[in-house]
């Protein structure tokens, strides 16, 4: 496990430190946009990798509830020493992946670059696609990456074979969000975050239709594979939330959107 510094002077426990601080960047435009959280919520979060959201939020409110959940175990063990780390003692972390189904399926994990860790290995099957990725991620970078605009392109593919290198295969326990809410006695969920690498649509599938009363707000990762897109985005209007819909300037080019969705 190791330490890095964010733009605050803050630290946060992470595997890979430079992934750390780009996940920083990613959630604090998160709160750019139409979704709001404040003092009281309940944030529950899907793919929550290291939790620097959930390091994020508690950071900024005395009084905030955050279920945090990572499937696969090096993560999850980073995960929960942020959540103590954090000092909210509202702030849980559950060791198991969120899906359509309750069971177990294996993930690849990436070591080098925990946040492609997936159960679909589909998704960053193409070296093509990742060489986008980080192009993308390089141009995009917090400005006090001052290095990162000074990589010349031809190493990209470099870059993306030691990142996938020493990939595992790791078994990983999952239930829905229909039981998660159950078994944790939910009343309201304030926001519900998705992010796992081409899943959310199984995700929402875990989702009973009663369940969906409770949830306000919604941050998902959409992997426009299928037109999937364009089928959640019809799901979520047909539930009564307005959307927002962009891509962060490092996805443009992969067909990977985040919706925000907010019940009108």
């Amino acid at each position: 496990m190791n330490t890095t510094s964010l733009p605050d002077n803050s630290k946060v426990n992470c595997i890979s430190r430079l992934e750390a601080q780009m996940l920083h960047k990613h959630i604090e435009e998160y709160f750019n946009y139409s979704v709001k959280v404040k003092e009281g919520n309940t944030v529950v979060d899907v793919g929550a990798n290291i939790g620097v959201l959930g390091l994020y939020l508690s950071k900024k409110f005395k009084d905030i509830k955050i279920l945090s959940f990572e499937p696969i175990k090096d993560i999850f063990e980073v995960l929960e020493a942020n959540s103590l780390l954090s000092k909210n003692n509202k702030f849980k972390s559950f060791n198991c992946g969120v899906s359509d189904q309750n069971g177990s399926i294996v993930f690849d994990y990436y070591p080098n670059i925990p946040a492609l860790s997936n159960c679909n290995p589909k998704v960053w099957e193409s070296n093509d696609a990742l060489i986008l990725a980080v192009k993308g991620s390089l141009e995009d970078a917090p400005q006090y990456w001052w290095w990162s605009k000074m990589i010349p392109s031809f190493l990209y593919p470099f870059i993306v074979s030691r990142l996938k290198r020493n990939m595992k295969k790791i078994n990983c326990n999952l239930k829905t969000l229909a039981t998660i809410i159950n078994e944790n006695n939910l009343k309201k969920i304030d926001l519900l975050k998705i992010d796992c690498e081409g899943n959310e649509l199984k995700v929402i599938n875990g989702i009973e239709e009663k369940n969906w009363a409770i949830i306000e707000q919604l941050i998902i990762e959409v992997h426009d594979v299928n037109n999937r897109l364009n089928y959640i985005k019809k799901l979520l209007i047909k539930k009564k939330y307005h959307l927002h819909i962009m891509q962060e300037p490092s996805l443009k080019k992969i067909g990977i959107y985040n919706i925000f969705a907010v019940r009108n």
